[in-house]
Formats: C-alpha cells, sequence, structure tokens
C-alpha cells in the first residue's frame, strides 16, 4: 500500500523534506487512466507451412508395389494466431511494438481501449531492437502517448506497465526500476541496453509501455527471464530514447541506418584494466579497427580505450557501440581515449554502417531466420552437385520464418522471388531488398531427397 507523498532529502545535511507534486496515493491510478486510452491489443495471424503427415503405410515395399508412392505435397499451410501489446505515438495513426509480435503476420489487428477494431500494415521493423512500427487509419482525435527521457531515469524508480498479459486487455502492474543497461538479455548480436524491472510482465505484455509517474512512456516491454513461463519479478523494456529514435527512423525511411567507425570492442575488464596499467575498468578497449574506415583516419588504434563519446562517460564497450549506432550519419564526434597511460582526443566522423560480405549475410538472419554461406568444392562434390551456385543454408532459427516454412540446414536456396542466387552476394543484394511481411517464393533443394521444391516465406 502507498501512503503519503514523495519525500527528498538532501544526503549533505539534514534540511526541511522537499515534497513533490506527484502524490503517490493516486499517482499510478493517474498514469494509468491517463494512458490506457493509447495503449492497444494486438492480434496477429501467421500463415505458416509445416511438413506433411506420413500416409499410412507409405513406407511398406508391398503397399508401394500395388500402389506407388502417394503423390502429396511437401508441406501443408496452416495459419496461426498470436497477441501482444502496442502504443499509438502519434495523430497520424503510428504505433510502436516488439518486432517478435509482428513478425511474418499475414495480418494485423488493433484493437483500441475504446473497443474499436483497425486493420494495421506494417511500416518498418528493426530486429536488432526488436521493435517495429505499424500504422492504421487515424480515427479523429487520436489519443497517443508522448516518449520521456530514458536517460534520466534512476534506479528505484517507480513504474507503471500497461498491457494484455494472456489476453487480459489493459492490465495495470506497478514496480520499480531494478537496475539499468542490462545487456546478453537474448540475442548477443543486437543493440541492447535493458531496463529491469519488477513490475509484473507477462507473454501478451510485449510491445507495452513502461511509464513513469508524469505518464511518459520510458521503455517498451519486451522480454522477461523466467524458469516458468510466466512471472518471477525480472522484466526487461527497451529504452525510450533508443525506441524513439528507431521509431523516427523507420517512420521517416522505413529502415534504421546506424553509425559507424570500423571498430571491434571489446569488453575491459579489471584483469584487462590491470595489465593495461589503468585505475578502472571503464571504457571500450579497441581490439581492431578497420582499414580506411573513419576510426583509423581519425588515429585510433588497435589497444586504444575509449572512456569518453561526446562528453558522455563509456562504461563499457555495449555502451559505446549503442551510442555510436545511435549517432547520425556524417556527424563529427569527440572521442577521448587511453593510450600507455595519456589521454587522447580525436575527431572521427560517423559513417552508415559497412559490414563486411560475411557480415552482412549475418545481419540478414532475421529477415527470413536462417544463416548462409557459399557451397565450397568439396560440399559440392559431396552432395554431387552440378554447380557451385546457391548458398548453402547453415543454420535455421527454430522460431524464424525459414523453420516455419520447412526450411532446414542443409538446404540449398537457388531463387528468391525467380531471382537466382549464384552466391553470397546475390543472397545479401536480394534479401537485403526485401520488406517486413512481404511473401516470397524459395526455390530449394531438401538435403535429405535432393528433391527441388518452391516454398513461400514471410519476411520479418
Amino acid at each position: 500500500m502507498l501512503l503519503g507523498a514523495l519525500f527528498i532529502f538532501s544526503s549533505a545535511e539534514a534540511q526541511a523534506p522537499k515534497v513533490s507534486t506527484i502524490d503517490l496515493t493516486t499517482a499510478i491510478a493517474d498514469v494509468a487512466q491517463k494512458a490506457m486510452p493509447a495503449v492497444v491489443h494486438i492480434e496477429v495471424t501467421q500463415r505458416v507451412q509445416v511438413p506433411s503427415p506420413v500416409f499410412p503405410f507409405e513406407g511398406d515395399p508391398f503397399f508401394r508395389y500395388f500402389f506407388g508412392t502417394p503423390q502429396r505435397p511437401r508441406y501443408d499451410r496452416r495459419e496461426m494466431r498470436g497477441i501482444g501489446t502496442g502504443m499509438v505515438i502519434d495523430g497520424e495513426g503510428h504505433l510502436v511494438t516488439n518486432n517478435h509480435v509482428v513478425d511474418g503476420a499475414t495480418k494485423i489487428t488493433v484493437k483500441m481501449a475504446s473497443g474499436e477494431e483497425f486493420e494495421a500494415k506494417i511500416v518498418g521493423a528493426d530486429p536488432k531492437t526488436d521493435l517495429a512500427v505499424i500504422r492504421i487509419k487515424p480515427p479523429p482525435n487520436l489519443p497517443y502517448l508522448k516518449f520521456g527521457n530514458s536517460d534520466t531515469l534512476r534506479v528505484g524508480e517507480w513504474v507503471v506497465a500497461i498491457g494484455n498479459p494472456r489476453g487480459l486487455e489493459q492490465t495495470v502492474t506497478a514496480g520499480i526500476i531494478s537496475a539499468k543497461h542490462r545487456t546478453g538479455i537474448s540475442d548477443p548480436s543486437s543493440y541492447q541496453d535493458f531496463i529491469q524491472t519488477d513490475a509484473a510482465i507477462n507473454p501478451g505484455n510485449s510491445g507495452g509501455p513502461l511509464l513513469n509517474l508524469v505518464g511518459e512512456v520510458i521503455g517498451v516491454n519486451a522480454a522477461i527471464v523466467s524458469e516458468s513461463g510466466g512471472f518471477e519479478g525480472i522484466g526487461f523494456a527497451i529504452p525510450s530514447n533508443m525506441a524513439a529514435a528507431v521509431a523516427d527512423a523507420l517512420i521517416k525511411t522505413g529502415k534504421v541506418t546506424r553509425g559507424w567507425l570500423g571498430l571491434s570492442l571489446q569488453e575491459l575488464t579489471p584483469a584487462l584494466a590491470k595489465s593495461l596499467s589503468l585505475k578502472s575498468s571503464r571504457g571500450a578497449l579497441v581490439v581492431d579497427v578497420v582499414k580506411g574506415g573513419p576510426a583509423e583516419r581519425a588515429g585510433i588504434r588497435k589497444g586504444d580505450v575509449i572512456v569518453n563519446l561526446d562528453g558522455a562517460t563509456i562504461e563499457n564497450a555495449n555502451e559505446l557501440r549503442n551510442r555510436i549506432a545511435g549517432t547520425g550519419v556524417g556527424k563529427k564526434v569527440n572521442v577521448v581515449l587511453l593510450r600507455r597511460g595519456e589521454r587522447v582526443t580525436v575527431q572521427p566522423v560517423v559513417e552508415a554502417y559497412k559490414p563486411s560480405e560475411r557480415m552482412a549475410a549475418l545481419d540478414l538472419v532475421n529477415r527470413m531466420g536462417l544463416e548462409v554461406k557459399e557451397i565450397s568444392i568439396l560440399e559440392a562434390r559431396k552432395r554431387k552437385l552440378n554447380s557451385r551456385e546457391g548458398v548453402l543454408i547453415t543454420k535455421v532459427d527454430p522460431q524464424g520464418p525459414a523453420a516455419r516454412a520447412g526450411l532446414e540446414a542443409g538446404d540449398i536456396l537457388y531463387q528468391v522471388n525467380q531471382q537466382a542466387i549464384r552466391g553470397i552476394k546475390d543472397y545479401n543484394r536480394i534479401v537485403g531488398q526485401l520488406q517486413p511481411g512481404q511473401e516470397i517464393l524459395l526455390l530449394v533443394r531438401d538435403w535429405r531427397t535432393g528433391e527441388t521444391d518452391y516454398l513461400t516465406v514471410v519476411v520479418q
């Protein structure tokens, strides 16, 4: 039970308490009343392909002798439904939610708190931050939420979560900020900087707002850590500053262009700091510099420790990576680094992210949920292939669209939308141009049977 008002005391000396304007006896109810009209229930429909069931007696030689091998499609098409939460962010009908809520959706239905329902379309998605923007045809006086500044959050601050856990619409829960700058929660290659909270978050809350006590969105609820599959007091939200920047880019261009300096970074552990004669383990250790990249041109070297970017202290490699990624292309930044105990300041100019061909292929993993590589001479001989055209599927995300279509590691991809895939360059170029929610046609060679079939996949 919350009683009284919020008091702030000076730690330096005893002073008369300063009473904030927020009354905690009504604050959560006020936030809920203000925000709920702009929080929506999202229902998605996905068309998936699953392996066809085996025909009875299909493997029996006696049956095949008299009746032959039954001709049946390799896969059956089925519809699956899922739910999530979203929030309206402007009067133009744009909504923010998680990418994993709407990826692969063939139909998206948005239900407002008023009961009105609208069909939504995907504007853009960014799997690296697990964010997506969808849009509805806006009704008059559409209520919407505003983003707050997540950089000013303090551990212990009260927050409110609103969503549709287990399909229970417009559920309000409250808690505090448990921690900041959490990383490594899901995909380690993604841009993570999670807010941790103990406000109850369950399946169905994904994409809903985490709000401060003045009703500003300071996070987008995204994940939980749980052995039971339900709430255990550890939830994670994407910070509002990251969400606002990604949403703005998706609305304007349909994609996110990230900043790049051409650096490979490593966390600076206490042991590494000691070996480098550093007084602190704060900062990001440069382990490699791309030849000809902006960092090399500015004079950054392997072994430097970056401790400050544009006046902001860098705590670790992940923070620096995220800050560079969020910096506008073409901007000159001030980088302070430690080199053999001396502080050096350089000013590289941020460029658009330029991955290598291999990294570009890895960056496209989330588009279809698979990894690919060139077909080597040995692999072509082993598989008795007439040529090395196509790309070999090396890994399939069990929750991704490729797996839902029935693709497996070892299959060979020859075409995307009837465009030939001769190698990794073709794959990167063609898949990189696909739009979220687009249904595409693939020509694939089954590694088990050697047969070539056409399959459809919905890009996420």
